[in-house]
Formats: structure tokens, C-alpha cells, sequence
């Protein structure tokens, strides 16, 4: 069951570096106890890290890397400092915090982070979200499109 975002909360459902929280598995497992079950076993997490809010909602601090201790994601601290919606809305866009990652690329969009921001830029957030953010996240997984 996929939740309905309403288009105000888009900018809330979008992590600062980009990232599109609203079509993660991890955001949707709130809402379904079987995608739940599935990031439970297949990332060797327990329930409440099983699923997420949105990377705004936790302060930047994702659930499923509190297991290995992670801390506040310096992206995150970086746009909240300068008082930014997004990396995209910086002076300093791209800036090394946005560099592409080897970390569980099968998993874990992180590489999509550059061209999710620079079409934010481009399109505006609420357009980017309601037209390509979903398009971008199947092509990335290597879905048909």
C-alpha cells in the first residue's frame, strides 16, 4: 500500500542531499508490515529500525545506520547550518559531501544524490517529485521504464 503525499509534504519527504524519501522501501514500511518483514531479514535490522519517517523527521540520523552507530548525516547538518531546503538551493552545490559512493550502491540510492539535485534545480522540487523522482529511482534499480 503506497501512501498518498500530499504536494506540500514533498519538500519535508526529500532528504536535503536529494535522496527522494517519499518511494523508499524503508519510508513505505510504515505503512506495510510485509516490506517491513522483508528489510527486517534481508538488512539484519529489528522493527523500529525497519522503517523510517524520512531523513528530516529522524534529524538526519538514519535508522538503519544507528545499528553500526551512525551519527547525524553531515549533509544534513550542513543544509540545517545554512538554513537551505535542499543541496540544490547552495552556493556551494556540488560540494565533496555529494562525492558517489561504493557503500551498498545495490541497495542504497546514494549515487542518485547529484542528478536528483540538479533536476530539482532544473524542474523545481514539487515537479521534479510528482514527474521524475520515481523514473529516476527505477532506472537506478534497473527496472523498465
Amino acid at each position: 500500500m503506497k501512501e498518498e503525499i500530499n504536494a506540500t509534504d514533498y519538500r519535508e519527504m526529500t532528504a536535503p542531499c536529494g535522496l527522494d524519501c517519499f518511494n523508499c522501501p524503508v519510508h513505505l514500511a510504515q505503512l506495510d508490515e510485509e516490506i517491513r518483514k522483508q528489510i527486517m531479514v534481508n538488512l539484519s535490522v529489528n522493527y523500529n529500525d525497519a522503517a523510517c519517517g524520512g531523513c528530516r523527521s529522524v534529524n538526519g540520523v538514519c535508522p538503519l545506520g544507528r545499528k553500526h552507530g551512525a551519527k547525524q548525516c553531515e549533509t544534513y547538518s550542513c543544509v540545517i547550518a545554512k538554513d537551505i531546503g535542499t543541496c540544490a538551493d547552495c552556493t556551494d552545490f556540488p560540494c565533496d559531501r555529494l562525492q558517489p559512493s561504493a557503500n551498498l550502491p545495490a541497495g542504497v540510492p546514494h549515487n542518485l544524490k547529484v542528478y536528483n539535485l540538479a533536476l530539482i534545480r532544473k524542474m523545481g522540487l514539487e515537479k521534479w517529485a510528482l514527474e521524475k523522482a520515481n523514473l529516476v529511482r527505477d532506472a537506478y534499480f534497473g527496472k523498465k521504464i
